[in-house]
């Protein structure tokens, strides 16, 4: 298969991802093989090629939003048949037995395996996952449209709760989203659909755009423009210094969610302006598998309308430097070559 592989990281700019010819992946027992269809680009992808995370001393093929399907079934495999169409998400083991597996929890799991960085991902013509955390993909969305939804939904979804945010929220309720990508895009859709009235803050005209184009009652360059204050909020750019300016637009009462798996320093915080008045700061780790099917339930219902940019696999160096410059609207999507 034609894979692209990361040797070493780096920075995007020195195109670190390599087209190989490797061998056809085999499911092992309770796997199942995947035919690529289409993979998602995540800034993970990015925090992964350039080292943000623990650097791991193997090669790695990036990609965790994945839509496929099964072309081969491993030994004892039985919850899809050859040709269900699935998606592959970033989390793909759990050990099932630790303190937070047993307390619904395996988000957290000690010993977490995740998809496109301990393991092959979908910047490939193949993956292998074990079935039971593989997703059918509802008929709604086609392969495309259902890559952001593998992670930008589930986390933007995972985010939105740990925000303390809900459905059919009583009263007015003021939802600040801070950066506006892949997740936010998706998680506008969701937000408007229960009834918040949401702000977006992006530094990117373009992504201000969408967000007007998707229902945000205000879209602006600076978190100090943020014109009223709001219920909950979820940081999803990785910058530290947003913290304490969405900390103070919060409400007494409100909650932030921190939804990146990496960011930058956050500076001091000052205690009565940023945290008294029970101001709530809630960081997001991962997902577990309920949040993907719940999410892929509510997106499949209202139904959700990802804005995707297909883009070849060889390209993936390139996209990942537009993905960094912000060029990116909604979410840009590989497709292998046959």
């Amino acid at each position: 298969m034609k894979a692209m592989v990361l040797h070493r990281c780096a920075s995007i700019e020195t195109r670190p991802l390599q087209m190989m010819d490797l061998p056809d992946p085999e499911p092992g027992p309770g796997e199942i093989r995947v035919k690529v269809r289409a993979c998602g680009v995540c800034r993970t992808d990015l925090h992964v090629i350039e080292g943000d995370l623990p650097q791991l001393e193997h090669t790695v093929i990036p990609g965790h939003q994945i839509v496929g399907h099964v072309d081969r079934l491993g030994p004892g495999a039985r919850r899809f048949q050859n040709g269900h169409r699935v998606g592959v998400a970033w989390l793909r083991h759990t050990c099932g037995s630790c303190t937070f597996c047993t307390a619904g929890q395996e988000n957290l799991c000690e010993n977490a395996l995740f998809t496109g960085y301990h393991a092959p991902g979908g910047f490939a013509q193949y993956a292998v996952v074990q079935e039971d955390f593989a997703y059918p993909i509802p008929e709604t969305f086609d392969d495309a449209e259902a890559t952001p939804l593998l992670c930008a939904g589930i986390i933007g979804y995972r985010s939105l709760k740990r925000a303390g945010c809900g459905p059919e929220p009583a009263g007015t309720r003021r939802l600040a989203l801070y950066g506006f990508g892949s997740s936010a895009h998706i998680v506008i859709q969701i937000a408007r659909h229960w009834g918040y009235d949401v702000y977006a803050v992006s530094r990117t005209e373009s992504h201000q755009q969408l967000a007007r184009d998707l229902g945000a009652r205000w879209a602006g360059a600076k978190a100090d423009e943020l014109p009223v204050p709001v219920d909950s909020a979820i940081l999803f750019a990785p910058a530290g210094p947003l913290v304490p300016e969405a900390l103070e637009h919060l409400r007494k009462g409100g909650t932030l969610a921190l939804a990146g798996i990496h960011m930058t320093d956050i500076p001091i915080l000052n205690y009565e302006k940023h945290l008294f008045y029970e101001k709530n700061v809630h960081s997001v780790t991962a997902n577990t598998r309920e949040d993907g099917r719940e999410l892929l339930r509510v997106a499949a219902q209202i139904p959700i309308r990802p804005t995707v940019r297909c883009f070849p696999l060889r390209e993936a160096n390139e996209v990942l430097l537009e993905l960094k410059q912000d060029k990116i609207r909604g979410t840009a999507v590989l497709v292998p070559e046959e």
